[in-house]
């Protein structure tokens, strides 16, 4: 049920702004993911008003992802507020090699869980349903994920983005401990000798 669409801010459609002052244009792209559509209805005094929500992510590939949720009368009208929300609360993910993630995260919204590990070069995005958009957006390519508990596409949705908010690089962590870089790969590297 995932829909793709790339558009820059030039292709966009809308009004003409050629009588307003040059603005500086943010010419990246950004893939957006239909997640879910789901019919709701609100009841009134004169019966039924039905509409339609939707649930859309939105990444530029490199590292940024977003999510939005949007209700309206029509389909389009739904995924268009659902796309804007998303850009505006876009997250940036540190990615290691630009390809995986460089932990593995343990995450919960409601009764939703998921567990997030990074994966080796050439396994894949092994995740289902909406997490595996949030992946495709984000630009990861090798990751494994399990989704506990509540499928519910919302609960999915924000579990994961609670689980994508605590990555952290070896820098960052790093510069928190007043450390180097080398000091901290280096304790990664004593533990897995430990381990084995």
């Amino acid at each position: 049920m995932a829909r793709t669409t790339t558009r820059s801010h030039s292709e966009r459609r809308g009004r003409g702004d050629s009588d307003r002052q040059p603005r500086e244009r943010d010419e990246t792209e950004f893939t957006e993911k239909l997640v879910n559509i789901n019919r709701v209805a609100k009841v009134v005094k004169g019966g039924r008003r039905f509409g339609f929500a939707a649930l859309v992510v939105v990444g530029d590939r490199k590292g940024r992802v977003g999510y939005g949720a949007g209700k309206a009368r029509e389909v389009p009208e739904a995924i268009r507020k659902a796309t804007e929300q998303a850009r505006r609360g876009m997250i940036r993910v540190p990615l290691r090699e630009g390809r995986t993630l460089h932990h593995d995260i343990v995450s919960g919204y409601g009764a939703g869980e998921v567990i997030v590990r990074a994966a080796k070069a050439g396994t894949g995005i092994i995740a289902g349903g909406p997490m595996r958009a949030i992946f495709e957006a984000l630009g990861v390519h090798d990751v494994v994920a399990k989704s506990i508990g509540s499928p519910n596409p919302h609960n999915m949705i924000k579990a994961t983005f609670a689980a994508l908010g605590r990555a952290t690089s070896p820098r960052a962590v790093a510069a928190r401990r007043g450390k180097r870089v080398s000091e901290i790969l280096g304790h990664r590297d004593a533990e897995a000798r430990e381990n084995a």
